[in-house]
């Protein structure tokens, strides 16, 4: 029995660790911008079809059968194209809603998620398309003792976690992560400082949403690349962001990573229970704790 919740506790942290990566994205730009950003699952969608195409597509558009741009190069690449997109989106369309109600953003963030999913539908078809490039080195499993499990996921796992703990740090302990909490809580006084506070909040948009495409590379090869992928989990994200608490670093990533091992383990004894326990369990925080578990009461 022991072996069957550590087996299942591995691969809910499988999970976990893109509700983490996720949940951070929102986390940074929600907690420093004030924006609900609900084409976050789309950008995640948008990463993983780009690692696709960087690897299958390309090649073939430009007459060069055999080329391909590998995983590791995916890895580097897509986060910066996403995240650029991401800075043409809060320049172009979010930069005029920031002294509206945060519903502004959110309905107008829904609406490009619609747009990239039809975009992707047209183009790719709502079906999955698995990724054939996994790296050789990351094929195969290691034995964990009580578990084989595959080598890709394991990687997976580790390097989440480092990117998790890499931008908590920088957010909260550098001098760049103060400048950007004090541009966006008190932006005149950043100002009088000669720090230029729209560029600032643009490349933080453009950061958080490189989060999203880092996901989108690292879930290429182990689920199916589809438009609906991140449809299938922007819900969950911000579920796993309301209970670690709205704009709290920390609390996204303690929350993804717990809430992905509660899920798994939740399947050893009722096994139905693991969809909807996430939510079982943000109704619980709300109703004891309505700020989440780190964010700060007002």
């Amino acid at each position: 029995m022991l072996k069957l919740i550590l087996a299942q506790g591995m691969l809910g942290l499988n999970n976990g660790v893109f509700y983490a990566m996720l949940s951070l994205g929102l986390a940074v730009i929600f907690g420093l911008l004030n924006v609900v950003n609900f084409a976050h699952g789309a950008l995640y969608m948008s990463g993983a079809f780009l690692a696709l195409i960087l690897y299958s597509y390309l090649g073939v558009w430009i007459g060069l059968d055999d080329f391909h741009v590998n995983f590791w190069f995916a890895l580097i690449l897509v986060p910066s194209m996403v995240g650029g997109l991401g800075m043409i989106i809060e320049r172009t369309l979010l930069k005029w809603l920031y002294r509206f109600d945060p519903i502004y953003s959110l309905l107008l963030t829904f609406g490009i998620t619609l747009i990239l999913q039809g975009l992707f539908i047209n183009f790719f078809s709502a079906s999955g398309t698995p990724y054939p490039g996994q790296p050789e080195s990351l094929k195969g499993v290691v034995n964990l003792g009580f578990m084989v499990f595959p080598k890709y996921r394991l990687f997976a796992i580790v390097f989440s976690i480092a990117v998790c703990l890499a931008v908590w740090f920088v957010i909260e302990r550098t001098r760049i992560g103060a400048l950007l909490r004090a541009g966006t809580e008190n932006p005149d006084l950043v100002k009088a400082f000669g720090i230029n506070v729209p560029l600032m909040v643009t490349l933080t948009f453009g950061f958080g949403t490189a989060l999203a495409g880092l996901a989108g590379v690292l879930a290429a090869p182990i689920y199916s690349v589809s438009p609906l992928m991140g449809a299938d989990l922007i819900i969950i994200i911000f579920a796993v962001v309301v209970i670690g608490g709205m704009g709290s670093i920390m609390g996204s990533v303690v929350s993804g990573f717990a809430l992905g091992l509660i899920e798994g383990v939740t399947k050893v004894f009722y096994a139905p229970a693991a969809n909807t326990v996430i939510f079982f369990l943000m109704v619980v925080v709300l109703l004891v704790r309505p700020a989440g578990l780190f964010g700060r009461q007002t």
